[in-house]
């Protein structure tokens, strides 16, 4: 990857249909989420289709599924096809995965076994979707297996539009979103990197508060058009968190075009723009710390 060849780097990109043609939610939350974004029959992008698009932009985007096989009995997509898919388009691709926290020791192996021979970057929680509040203890172990290999955890936060409007919410408690619940797993994991996704309606000053205080927690901006963020969200990415905040996007769902043409009409410093689409995800990343090893 030429990172300095990149107009922006994307942290937050879904993988929802594996090469077989199975999604990574079940149809009833698929439609749910799609009712949510009004993005009726937006197509599944293969990861292929995936790097295309990136790499047509100059872009590099992190692609991850979800898995959340015990709290919704739905099979998810392989972390090994997301990350031998991603290696194949290693210009424009960054691998995370996604470890459903109940699997245990298991969950712990294969975390361990994902970044030492897939190479992986990162992992993916989606706490309402899992059924399990991020401060649990049982997750407590796979954590301290991601922060030993040194990669980030990125956490979904807030209010989703997975289970909107059906009945009972397809059975996801929102409560799980609530970023304070990140918080202690930032207190007993201090060298573990955390981002917490999106903007976190209606827990946005929690959010705010968890980043401002623990020096290794980001916030990225996905899911969300900018020209609906908090003025509170902007006034932070503009100043106190300016080196903390980081461009996604929620692809497919929505697109960067999109993204970035309401970005660009949103109040944010010069000289910050390319910290938050660019410069912050690289360092966090480690991706200039890669290039200088690889001598690319």
């Amino acid at each position: 990857m030429n990172v300095a060849d990149l107009v922006a780097i994307d942290v937050h990109t879904h993988a929802e249909i594996s090469k077989d043609g199975h999604g990574s939610l079940s149809p009833e939350l698929f439609g749910a989420s799609e009712d949510y974004f009004k993005a009726h029959g937006h197509r599944q992008p293969t990861i292929a289709e995936i790097a295309a698009y990136y790499r047509e932009r100059k872009m590099a985007a992190v692609v991850f599924t979800v898995d959340a096989e015990h709290a919704t009995g739905h099979p998810r997509i392989s972390n090994e096809e997301v990350a031998e898919s991603c290696a194949e388009h290693a210009d424009v691709l960054i691998p995370f995965a996604s470890v459903d926290p109940w699997k245990g020791r298991a969950g712990v192996r294969e975390a361990r076994r994902l970044v030492e021979e897939h190479g992986v970057r990162g992992f993916k929680f989606h706490p309402s979707i899992q059924g399990i509040a991020p401060n649990d203890p049982v997750a407590y172990p796979l954590y301290e297996a991601i922060e030993e290999l040194g990669v980030p955890a990125l956490f979904h936060t807030g209010q989703t539009g997975i289970g909107a409007g059906v009945p009972g919410g397809g059975g996801i408690r929102l409560k799980y979103g609530n970023p304070m619940l990140v918080d202690d797993v930032a207190v007993d994991f201090p060298e573990l990197r955390i981002i917490l996704a999106h903007p976190s309606f209606p827990w946005q000053d929690e959010a705010l508060a968890v980043a401002t205080h623990k020096p290794y927690v980001y916030i990225d901006l996905s899911g969300w058009s900018p020209k609906y963020f908090p003025p509170q969200l902007v006034r932070y990415a503009n100043t106190l968190l300016k080196d903390k905040v980081l461009f996604g996007s929620d692809y497919p769902v929505i697109t960067p075009d999109r993204w970035l043409a309401d970005f660009d009409k949103l109040e944010i410093k010069p000289e910050v723009r390319p910290k938050i689409l660019k410069d912050n995800a690289v360092r966090l990343l480690g991706l200039g710390t890669q290039e200088r090893t690889t001598g690319a």
